[in-house]
């Protein structure tokens, strides 16, 4: 079957890698190269993978454009293939297909419709989450759904770590799909009126933790859930750090009378923290124009400064 592919970030990498086995990629579709931190260039893992595998590139500004329209439907693909591409497709792109167009989407939809559904389940303390394969439409992740696949989410997953999982589910759920449709034998389903969720784009402002709003457990699923972006950033002995790495603790007894925000005590080379509810162990910690360290190593610094 003949394809396009639209896509930018990892979680799209099996799904291409799948597709280009099994069917005739006419070219893929990605976002422009963007400059990332320190003058360095930003990741671009779908541009990257298509040059590896040997597929033509189009980086369009703006895929609504027409010209951008128009290139892409004078390949005559059977299909499009659309998975965390990061730009929303005009119905002037996806009725060009002969077939379909079909999206890998990282959720149980109507579930966690969005930019950000890995990290919103992480956040959202949901115990799965899995892979839609959907008919696209011009809504927001509302189309009819072909199949779909469930993964429980473990108690220390992080985005990075459940990305890696979805991703090779949706490849899996992928070819399943595009096989059947090359066979006239697909069917897809209305998604359900009911339980639809927002997953929308996260900013700076979802990292930010207050100790005294924030019980143990919520923290613990925002530092999951928040990496690599935005990352979550607490206050620590009066000054800001970022979080890389930590854990709920069981002993809540050790928090009786604690002032949420306050050190309980040093655990080893971590920090044990009061929140609302229960104690937080910050491990690994990022401070401003410094390099990752442990809480205590933190710690002792800013003591022997002051």
């Amino acid at each position: 079957m003949r394809l396009v592919f639209l896509g930018t970030a990892e979680f799209a990498v099996p799904s291409l890698r799948r597709s280009a086995a099994e069917h005739d990629v006419l070219a893929v579709v990605t976002q422009p190269d963007k400059p990332g931190s320190r003058g360095r260039p930003a990741p671009r893992p779908v541009a990257d993978a298509a040059h590896e595998l040997g597929l033509a590139v189009l980086m369009p500004r703006w895929v609504r454009a027409p010209e951008a329209v128009a290139e892409i439907a004078a390949l005559q693909p059977d299909a499009l293939v659309v998975a965390a591409y990061g730009q929303i497709l005009p119905q002037a792109l996806l009725d060009v297909p002969r077939l379909a167009s079909v999206n890998v989407h990282a959720s149980l939809l109507p579930r966690w419709r969005g930019a950000s559904p890995i990290a919103h389940a992480i956040l959202a303390g949901d115990a799965e989450t899995g892979v839609t394969i959907m008919q696209m439409d011009a809504g927001l992740d509302t189309g009819a759904m072909y199949l779909h696949g469930v993964a429980p989410i473990p108690a220390d997953a992080t985005t990075p770590s459940l990305t890696t999982t979805l991703a090779e589910l949706g490849a899996d759920l992928l070819s399943t799909v595009l096989r059947l449709l090359e066979h006239g034998e697909a069917t897809a389903t209305p998604q359900p009126a009911d339980g639809v969720t927002l997953a929308p784009l996260l900013s700076r402002e979802d990292g930010e933790v207050r100790w005294e709003e924030s019980s143990a457990a919520e923290v613990d699923r925002r530092v999951r859930a928040l990496q690599p972006w935005p990352g979550v950033t607490a206050s620590l002995d009066g000054a800001p750090v970022r979080i890389l790495q930590g854990r709920p603790d069981g002993e809540r007894g050790r928090s009786a009378g604690a002032h949420p925000g306050s050190v309980v005590e040093l655990d080893g080379e971590s920090a044990v923290i009061a929140t609302r509810a229960g104690l937080y162990v910050v491990e690994r910690v990022l401070p401003p124009g410094s390099r990752a360290m442990t809480a205590a190593a933190f710690l002792r610094g800013r003591r022997h400064r002051s």
